[in-house]
């Protein structure tokens, strides 16, 4: 982030701008929002300025910016259009030491001017670093339709309450009461009328002052492969609403972003045959915040469902009767298949797969390998990287052909995702040689779609 995003207290401090073309138009029609004094310096202005300027919404000043003109000022926009004078004014800015705007120089800013969505108080900004103006643009409009008119005067009316509320404690009911403000009773009052909308803030309080405080509850929630985009929307809300999160390793950065900023994150990650937060204390936790009122979720990589030892953390919170539910992800598996190209069944083919994982040795080695060395056999081998010498051994013990396809998908539906594509025979060495270091999933029995259409492509020779 080259850009660290703030909001600015703009009410009786000078904003000045030099500049009265196409440019200074731009920047003043958004400058104008604030409750800024805005001073604008311009030989000739555009007809617009100078009917501002007679509405008293600015000061127009009918020359050249000069030094004596910046002391005290807090921003400066240099809007000439004109590259000599620009880079002249935003000198003496900065000599004077005011933080400068250069319009379309990002190189030269001191700072830029997001797209804002106005739903006053509701602010809105959005800023791509000036990468991709048209994408803030488009977000800003999408933003634009997604948000009511109506949220401005709701935040404005709930402001005014905002010490009455102070009477619930601090914490999760404040945000339970607000939450039913925005959400739900003030929508449905400022449909009947912005008169409406206080005596029914009143009523609402009322009943979350008599309410009992909602017991603590643990969410098993999915996280999915990684990409914040495949998170269910049940899986956001849990997030949104979370006073602690207990989460995995493997749970990407993008998805841990998603919770609230005020939540309490616990990693309690597990490494295969590496360090590891033991279980016992994983159980622990749990048990402890949720007794405590808090609303707890367990995000677990993939789906909470799979090699996820979810039964264990159940079993522990029901031991002390605390309330629990489960939301599915994705798991490994599908986001790996589908990165590939195939399916993990296909009639003809396999009308079964088998979901193994090679953390578990014990369990791992008790595994039917007979009948999964069997033609056109497929199984999806979780944290199977460092056991691919004895999943090769076992299954070549037991007849499977070493031509067998086999694929490794490092950090699966990642921006970073890589694909191994080899054989039964060749996996160790070839897995060896790419030096994965992220989450891997190996599926045996199959091959990324391309590579297989590629096998049966005729060569161009044999056609001639």
């Amino acid at each position: 982030m080259d850009h660290f995003p703030i909001f600015l207290a703009t009410s009786e401090q000078k904003i000045l701008l030099s500049g009265g073309g196409e440019a200074a138009l731009a920047k003043l029609r958004l400058l104008m929002k604030t409750k800024a004094e805005l001073h604008i310096f311009a030989p000739d202005a555009a007809p617009e300025i100078m009917e501002w300027q007679a509405a008293g919404k600015l000061t127009l000043h009918r020359r050249a910016l000069s030094a004596a003109d910046l002391p005290g000022a807090l921003l400066f926009y240099a809007a000439d259009e004109n590259d000599a004078l620009d880079a002249k004014n935003a000198a003496l800015a900065r000599a004077a030491g005011v933080l400068v705007n250069i319009v379309d120089n990002l190189h030269d800013s001191q700072f830029i001017t997001p797209a804002i969505v106005d739903r006053d108080p509701v602010t809105v900004a959005i800023g791509t670093e000036g990468a991709a103006p048209v994408l803030a643009r488009a977000i800003k409009a999408d933003l634009e339709e997604r948000l009511p008119v109506t949220l401005g005067p709701l935040a404005r009316i709930g402001k005014g309450f905002r010490k009455l509320a102070d009477a619930l404690p601090m914490g999760r009911a404040r945000r339970d009461f607000w939450r039913d403000y925005y959400f739900a009773a003030g929508p449905r009052a400022m449909a009947e009328g912005k008169d409406t909308v206080r005596p029914a803030l009143k009523d609402l309080l009322q009943a979350h002052l008599t309410r009992e405080a909602r017991a603590g509850h643990v969410a098993f929630v999915g996280g999915g492969p990684g990409d914040p985009e495949l998170l269910t929307l049940k899986a956001r809300r849990a997030l949104d609403e979370a006073d602690v999160v207990i989460y995995d390793r493997l749970i990407s950065p993008e998805i841990l972003e998603l919770a609230r900023r005020e939540a309490l994150m616990i990693d309690v990650g597990k490494e295969g045959f590496g360090p590891s937060t033991a279980q016992d204390h994983i159980n622990a936790l749990l048990v402890e915040h949720a007794q405590s009122g808090a609303q707890v979720v367990r995000l677990k990589s993939g789906d909470a469902t799979v090699f996820g030892r979810l039964d264990e953390e159940i079993d522990a919170v029901d031991a002390h009767d605390i309330g629990w539910h489960i939301v599915p992800g994705i798991t490994a598996a599908s986001a790996a298949v589908a990165g590939i190209g195939q399916s993990l069944t296909k009639r003809g083919r396999n009308a079964s797969v088998r979901f193994l994982t090679g953390h578990d040795m014990k369990g791992f080695a008790d595994h039917d390998w007979a009948a999964l060395a069997r033609p056109n056999e497929v199984a999806a081998i979780y944290m199977g990287k460092k056991s691919a010498r004895f999943v090769q051994g076992r299954l070549l013990m037991h007849g499977a052909d070493r031509a067998t396809p086999v694929t490794v998908i490092e950090n699966a539906s990642r921006a970073d995702q890589r694909v191994l594509s080899t054989t039964l025979n060749d996996l160790p060495r070839d897995l060896a040689d790419a030096e994965m270091t992220g989450p891997a999933l190996t599926f045996y029995g199959l091959a990324p779609r391309a590579a297989v259409q590629a096998a049966h492509e005729t060569p161009l020779e044999e056609l001639a």
